[in-house]
């Protein structure tokens, strides 16, 4: 799933089963959820953060370079996580604790641990799948095959195999002790996004980015069933054993609940009100679903009652009105910035530095930030004539080996309008 940082051991769990209950506090889309044996919720974030939830209060682990998409428990309740700093991390009780075990070239999407807790499996987007010893902290081996990004990855229940799913469309067995592809279990026609690997009643489920939700014989990769609806693509899947549920989230907004035995859907939730769901995980008994999305929030409603609570609103909070509404500049600075930047004096919980008194300032100067390389080392100043450079030939082209995402704004006005809203907006804020 769908994709450096520390961690905490946690004292409780946030809320009692089948309570609908929200987690606040993330300054960006949640990217995934992780939920221990004894019940911990772990939350990874567009903000460059995990959070570790006690109540209603999270315990923030900082120290990724960028969004952070998987996550998993170790045995001990520590946590390994990766993101589009293209690293894995082993997160420790304290921010000098971190250790990083790796790097792949592309963003770490998946992360999975072995039943025995020796090993670690990531997928990325360079199209490898990475092994790691969790006891010496170093790559043991780095699987490639795929003719593209892997999204997933699982252990099987012995540890002996891995299965990956990626974007070139195959789900693929591989033999962890010798690292040799086995087989090809699946050859989609699309890419698969996730998969659920259950051996001990013989099936394997997966997402597609064509919306299908199908699950197979693992033995044999014959179709048992398929639960593919008309809405696309397949971004979130969890299990339940002890109650034979799949959870299903795409990206109309969508949770879909499967009965395994039965092989029938017995929940269909419209979660979101706008925006996709691309996380989701079980409570520890089964009876709660948590799901996180566009917002910085993340949400958990019973699965007996799931329809009978609210939706997510699916915006960020920057976008509480509507961008619609709102004169150009400021238009743009909602929908191309808000997410990653504050105005006020501090960054905040973000995934980029905050803007505040950002005209004169030398780039990667921001002492609550911590900044890629290539900006830690940058002479840019900025000012109109940079900002308007850095949005018409892109951040990818204008500062090469930048955190921030490519885009650009393509027409002068938007640029000018932008411009024009910051040379204001960023001196009047001091909180």
């Amino acid at each position: 799933m769908p994709k450096a940082l520390v961690i905490v051991l946690l004292l409780c769990a946030p809320a009692a089963a089948q309570d609908f209950f929200t987690l606040k506090g993330h300054g960006g889309p949640i990217m995934d959820i992780e939920v221990s044996t004894d019940g911990k919720i772990a939350t990874a974030s567009f903000d460059n953060s995990v959070g570790l939830w006690s109540g209603q209060e999270p315990r923030w682990l900082d120290g990724n370079r960028a969004a952070v998409n998987a996550l998993a428990f170790l045995s001990d309740g520590t946590v390994i996580a990766g993101g589009d700093d293209f690293s894995v991390w082993h997160l420790g009780s304290d921010k000098s604790d971190a250790v990083q075990l790796g790097e792949h070239k592309g963003k770490v999407t998946s992360l999975a641990v072995s039943p025995d807790g020796n090993l670690a499996a990531s997928g990325s987007w360079d199209g490898s799948i990475g092994l790691w010893s969790l006891s010496q902290f170093e790559e043991m081996a780095s699987l490639r095959g795929h003719k593209q990004g892997v999204n997933d990855v699982a252990f099987s229940t012995d540890g002996s195999q891995l299965y990956s799913a990626s974007v070139d469309g195959t789900i693929r067995v591989w033999d962890v002790v010798s690292g040799q592809e086995i087989r090809q279990l699946v050859k989609h026609g699309f890419g698969v996004n996730e998969l659920i690997v259950n051996e001990p009643e013989g099936w394997l489920a997966y997402g597609a980015v064509d919306g299908g939700t199908r699950i197979i014989d693992i033995a044999t990769g014959a179709e048992i069933a398929d639960f593919s609806l008309d809405r696309r693509p397949i971004l979130a899947l969890a299990y339940d054993a002890g109650g034979h549920q799949l959870a299903v989230g795409d990206g109309e907004g969508y949770i879909m609940i499967i009965d395994t035995k039965a092989m029938k859907i017995t929940r269909d939730f419209r979660a979101t009100q706008r925006g996709p769901i691309w996380a989701l995980a079980f409570s520890t008994n089964g009876q709660n679903i948590h799901a996180g999305g566009i917002e910085d929030i993340m949400y958990s409603w019973p699965v007996a009652t799931l329809d009978e609570h609210g939706q997510m609103a699916g915006n960020a909070r920057s976008f509480l009105v509507d961008p619609n509404t709102l004169p150009n500049g400021e238009r743009q600075f909602k929908r191309k910035c808000s997410i990653c930047h504050t105005l006020t004096a501090g960054s905040a919980r973000k995934a980029g530095p905050s803007l505040y008194r950002v005209f004169g300032r030398q780039a990667g100067t921001v002492a609550d930030y911590v900044y890629s390389d290539t900006l830690n080392k940058s002479d840019i100043i900025w000012s109109a004539d940079t900002i308007n450079a850095l949005f018409n030939e892109g951040p990818d082209h204008y500062i090469p080996g930048t955190k921030m995402p490519m885009q650009r704004i393509a027409k002068q006005q938007d640029r000018d309008d932008l411009i024009e809203y910051l040379s204001t907006a960023t001196v009047q804020r001091e909180n």
